[in-house]
């Protein structure tokens, strides 16, 4: 009862957020850490980073800021609600370890890392952040997928739901099983999500991507879509 009343007055704090956004008051939220907060509830995992960009979107930008982007609105937006956090990388980073030297063994552990921290917080969501790319550029729209664990294809078929209710009205997507070869989402035990939140190989939706505006209303919903599970 109580997160479903937190999630009917998201939109109030949509508006403070917004104003905040060009202050540097809306920095100011502290990031939750697992010193800070021995009890974790939401994982927010911006994907790729450093060396590791992901996708490049038809104007040239990497994925891994615009990921990065979005993801720091929905942690600030739980924080603001009082939904302890954790961030997997707060800056363009890539989270290997030292002995990894090449760009392959960076990759593999950086997503050994974010595995490892993931399942340490066994009752935390884990929330993905990506961007699609398509060869054809007409393709648009957010579409979440859900880990082979309990209670994720519940989240992302309410994530699927909200975005398509609240923000993509034209969206014919629907909430699907990740695929096996994602590393990440299948080697947690956690419920976890991940979100393609759009094409960047799309000129509109690219553009609409890396919009403050449209960046704030994104974190929205998905903030109020996970307060009513």
């Amino acid at each position: 009862m109580i997160k479903y009343l937190v999630a009917s007055i998201i939109s109030f704090v949509a508006v403070i957020c917004g104003l905040l956004m060009h202050t540097e008051l809306f920095y100011s939220f502290t990031v939750s850490s697992p010193t800070d907060n021995p009890t974790i509830n939401w994982i927010i995992d911006a994907g790729h980073g450093g060396e590791d960009g992901g996708a490049i979107s038809i104007t040239g930008v990497p994925e891994s800021g615009i990921n990065l982007q979005i993801a720091k609105k929905i942690d600030y937006l739980f924080g603001f609600l009082g939904e302890p956090t954790l961030m997997l990388r707060n800056e363009d980073v890539s989270l290997y370890d030292d002995s990894a030297t090449t760009i392959r063994e960076k990759k593999v552990s950086d997503l050994h890392y974010r595995t490892e921290i993931t399942n340490h917080n066994q009752n935390a969501t884990l929330l993905s952040i990506h961007q699609n790319t398509f060869s054809q550029p007409e393709y648009s729209g957010t579409q979440v997928f859900y880990a082979p664990t309990d209670g994720s294809q519940t989240l992302a078929e309410q994530l699927q739901c909200d975005i398509q209710t609240y923000l993509q009205p034209n969206n014919q997507r629907y909430a699907k099983l990740i695929y096996e070869t994602v590393y990440l989402m299948n080697h947690i035990d956690n419920r976890a999500v991940l979100l393609e939140c759009g094409f960047i190989s799309n000129p509109q939706e690219e553009k609409i991507l890396q919009e403050t505006d449209y960046q704030i209303k994104f974190a929205m919903v998905v903030t109020s879509s996970c307060l009513k599970q």
